[in-house]
């Protein structure tokens, strides 16, 4: 087979980069806003608000962005999670709200209460979010009741079982790394100095999950057979391993713009490795294996997967043009002195 050629082959993998994308980028911003939630003094949290104020919005970007191509590519994939995990997304959806709403409106007063009703709101959201997003692929890769109709029947409590709570805890810890090392690359002083210590609590929890959540995945046949099939591909989990060990080393030295480079690779390697394990199937059914949604039996017609590649090829770089320019824009480190809005 031509993977090349592969219209549905190219969307798994398209599909794939644009949720590898949006884990990084929002991965560092609900880092931040689980960060947020430790920090003691007024300054941290105005520093964490304001280093990712001006870009938290484009990051959701794509998640819309993964969101939509899932829904013009795989289709039946789209309607059976989102049927089937119906309250924990207007569960998340709400969550997403209130972080929004957290980070908008915090400093519209200076009323002490007023700021703290927006902090726990902001902090416990992006908690919520991590927690929920991680969960959600847990349950995808653990396997959910799928039927002979791809439906999904399972009630909220029913997607909370130790696998996919594991997965949840995990990205959480993930991203509050991913976070706690963008927080110190764009603060100062004793703010930076603040954040730093957070750094040895961070960076040990998101170890001891990566290697949990791989040890726990050797224990699901469904997520090995392809590593059974191409033992090469192991190197992938392994440089996971790998480069968060570099990644201590740059943090020992004091290298944190470095360390959030290795911090960025890993969180690309975790996806490529949740991807590997998957193709070509989507979402597992725990019913019968001949139920899984793939990559075949869920797909759009091959003349809408060829329009819409063609459509995604002129709309995606203008956004990452446009992204690019942001992060461009604001650049640099927070200084608390300058007025701004965040």
């Amino acid at each position: 087979m031509n993977f090349l050629s592969d219209y549905n082959v190219i969307w798994f993998i398209l599909v794939g980069v644009l949720l590898t994308v949006y884990a990084v980028l929002e991965g560092f911003d609900l880092g931040c806003g689980i960060l947020h939630l430790f920090s003691k003094s007024e300054d941290e949290r105005n520093t964490i608000t304001r280093s990712i104020g001006p870009v938290w919005d484009e990051n959701e970007v794509w998640l819309i962005t993964g969101g939509g191509a899932l829904f013009a590519a795989f289709p039946h994939v789209y309607s059976s999670v989102f049927s089937g995990f119906y309250l924990a997304i207007i569960l998340l959806m709400l969550a997403i709200v209130f972080r929004a709403s957290g980070i908008e409106i915090r400093n519209k007063s200076e009323n002490k209460s007023w700021r703290k009703v927006w902090d726990y709101s902001f902090g416990i959201a992006s908690l919520l979010i991590a927690v929920l997003l991680g969960t959600a692929l847990g349950n995808i890769l653990h396997g959910v009741p799928i039927d002979l109709n791809k439906e999904i029947h399972i009630s909220l409590f029913g997607l909370l079982n130790p696998f996919s709570l594991l997965f949840g805890v995990s990205t959480a810890a993930v991203f509050a790394l991913h976070g706690n090392l963008y927080a110190i690359i764009k603060s100062d002083g004793s703010i930076e100095s603040a954040f730093i210590k957070k750094l040895r609590y961070t960076y040990t929890l998101a170890v001891l999950c990566i290697v949990a959540v791989l040890i726990m995945c050797l224990s699901q046949p469904q997520l090995t057979e392809n590593y059974r099939t191409h033992p090469a591909l192991i190197i992938i989990p392994i440089f996971v391993l790998i480069i968060y060990t570099f990644l201590l080393i740059h943090i020992l030295k004091k290298k944190y713009k470095p360390a959030f480079v290795f911090s960025t690779i890993g969180i690309v390697l975790i996806m490529t490795t949740v991807v590997t394990a998957m193709f070509p199937n989507i979402v597992f059914s725990t019913l019968v294996p001949d139920f899984n949604l793939n990559i075949y039996n869920s797909a759009s017609s091959q003349l809408t997967l060829k329009t819409m590649l063609i459509i995604s090829a002129i709309g995606l770089p203008l956004v990452i043009i446009y992204i690019l320019y942001i992060y461009k824009v604001f650049r640099g480190k927070i200084k608390l002195s300058d007025k701004m809005d965040y």
